[in-house]
C-alpha cells in the first residue's frame, strides 16, 4: 500500500514542460490537501482505541466522600454551618415559667450553651426565629398568645413539663405549634439530665457514707395531683421499715444546701412520682443517682426507667409482689455490703450530672437545651394533634 501512496504522488508532481505556472499551482495545492486528508486518515486509525482496551482506572482518591455521600438538605446544613456570616437565631421567650426568672448567661457558664440569641424582648417579635410558648400560662381564651399571623419564617415551641394528670387541655392549641419542648422522649426536643459514658473504667468512685437507711423528700400531697397511688404505697411500706422523711409535706423543709448531702447519707431513697405516665420521671431519680445513693423508684414501667439508666442503678416497686417484700429486701442489702455495692458497678462507665434544685431554676435546663436545639436545627415543622401525642 505504501508503494501504491508513492507512485500516485509521483505522478501528480511529475513536471509538464506544457503546463503554465498557475496550473502548477493549482496542483500544488490539491496534492497538499490529499496530503493532509490521507495524514490524518493514517493517524486516526493508527491511534484510535482498540475495542479490547480495558475501562479507565476508578480513582476514589480524587472524589471526596464527605460530600458526596451527603443528602441534598445535609449539605445545605452544613453550608449554613459553615457560613462565618450566619447570625445566631433569635429565641424569644414570650412569658418566663410560673415566672421564674434568670440570667441567660446562665446557658453558656451551666451547660456550655452560647448558639442562640436568648431574650424576653417583645419588641423584637417580628425578627425572632423562634418563640418559646409555657402552657401553664396561656390563657384560657388564648388571649395572651403572641400576635397572628405570624412570621412565615418563625416557629413556636410548646414548653410544658407536667405530667398529663396536671395538664388543663387549653382548646385552639392542638395544631398551633411548630416543635414541642418536654420531658418526653418523644418530643421534638427532650429535656432530661443524661449519663455520661467513658470507655476507660473510672474506679475512684466512692460510696458515701450513710448513717440512714430509707430516705424521702416530699413537697407536694396535694390529692389533685395524683398522689394518692405513692401515699398508699408509702404507708404500706413504713409499717415494715423506717423511713426518714423531709420536705414542705412533713413540715421538716430540707435547705437546699443540705440537699444532696443528706441524700448522700441514705441508703435508699424513695423516688416516687405523683404521678405515673410514660417518660414522666426526672430529678427524683436523679438526684440519688448524682449523690451516691439507691433510688427506689415508683412510676411507670421499669423498661421505662432503663431507656435512661441502667438496670442495675435503682430498685422499682414493680419487681417485688408487695411493700413487705420490698422493705425485706431493703433489709438484706443493708445487711450485705458485697450485694449493695453492685448497685454502683455502672459508676465505672458512666457519670450522672446534678441537676440544678432552686425552684426558680426549674427552667433552665429546658430555655438552654431549646436554645441548642433550634441553631443546629432550621428546618421548618408544624405539630399537628398535640393532645392527642401528649395524652394518649
Amino acid at each position: 500500500m505504501e508503494q501504491q501512496i508513492t507512485d500516485f504522488f509521483s505522478g501528480l508532481i511529475r513536471p509538464k514542460m506544457s503546463n503554465t505556472n498557475g496550473s502548477s499551482l493549482l496542483r500544488l495545492g490539491v496534492i497538499l490537501t490529499i496530503t493532509c486528508v490521507i495524514s490524518l486518515s493514517v493517524v486516526f486509525v493508527w491511534f484510535s482505541p482498540s475495542k479490547h482496551c480495558p475501562p479507565p482506572i476508578f480513582r476514589p482518591d480524587l472524589i471526596n466522600p464527605a460530600k458526596s455521600n451527603k443528602s441534598v438538605s445535609e449539605k445545605a446544613e452544613d453550608e449554613s454551618l459553615s457560613d462565618k456570616t450566619v447570625e445566631k437565631p433569635i429565641l424569644l421567650l414570650w412569658v418566663w415559667p410560673q415566672d421564674y426568672r434568670f440570667d441567660f448567661s446562665d446557658c453558656k457558664n451551666l451547660y456550655n450553651i452560647d448558639n442562640c440569641h436568648l431574650t424576653d424582648d417583645r419588641g423584637l417579635y417580628n425578627e425572632a426565629d423562634n418563640v418559646i410558648v409555657y402552657h401553664r400560662d396561656i390563657q384560657w381564651d388564648l388571649s395572651n398568645l403572641p400576635p397572628s399571623p405570624r412570621p412565615p419564617f418563625q416557629r413556636w415551641l410548646w414548653l410544658h413539663l407536667e405530667s398529663p394528670t396536671n395538664t388543663k387541655r387549653i382548646p385552639g392549641l392542638e395544631n398551633l405549634f411548630n416543635l414541642t419542648l418536654s420531658y418526653r422522649q418523644d418530643a421534638d426536643i427532650p429535656v432530661r439530665m443524661k449519663l455520661i459514658t467513658r470507655k476507660k473504667p473510672d474506679d475512684k468512685f466512692v460510696i458515701p457514707k450513710k448513717d440512714k437507711l430509707v430516705c424521702w423528700i416530699v413537697s407536694n400531697n396535694d390529692p389533685s395531683t395524683g398522689v394518692d397511688t405513692r401515699n398508699v404505697f408509702f404507708r404500706e411500706l413504713s409499717k415494715y421499715i423506717q423511713v426518714t422523711l423531709f420536705g414542705r409535706a412533713y413540715a421538716r423543709f430540707l435547705d437546699y444546701n443540705d440537699y444532696y448531702p443528706t441524700l448522700a447519707s441514705c441508703k435508699f431513697y424513695l423516688a416516687f412520682e405523683n404521678s405515673i405516665h410514660k417518660d414522666y420521671f426526672m430529678e427524683k431519680i436523679n438526684g440519688p443517682l448524682a449523690a451516691g445513693t439507691v433510688p427506689v423508684v415508683l412510676g411507670p414501667p421499669r423498661r421505662n426507667y432503663e431507656n435512661y439508666y441502667p438496670a442495675e442503678s435503682f430498685i422499682h416497686v414493680n419487681d417485688f409482689p408487695d411493700a413487705k417484700s420490698l422493705a425485706e429486701y431493703l433489709h438484706q442489702l443493708d445487711r450485705d455490703d458485697n450485694a449493695y455495692q453492685q448497685y454502683f458497678n455502672w459508676r465505672k462507665h458512666l457519670t450522672p450530672s446534678p441537676h440544678l434544685i432552686l425552684q426558680t431554676q426549674e427552667f433552665i435546663l429546658a430555655i438552654c437545651t431549646a436554645c441548642d436545639h433550634v441553631a443546629r436545627h432550621r428546618e421548618y415543622k408544624e405539630f399537628h394533634d398535640l393532645y392527642d401525642w401528649y395524652f394518649n
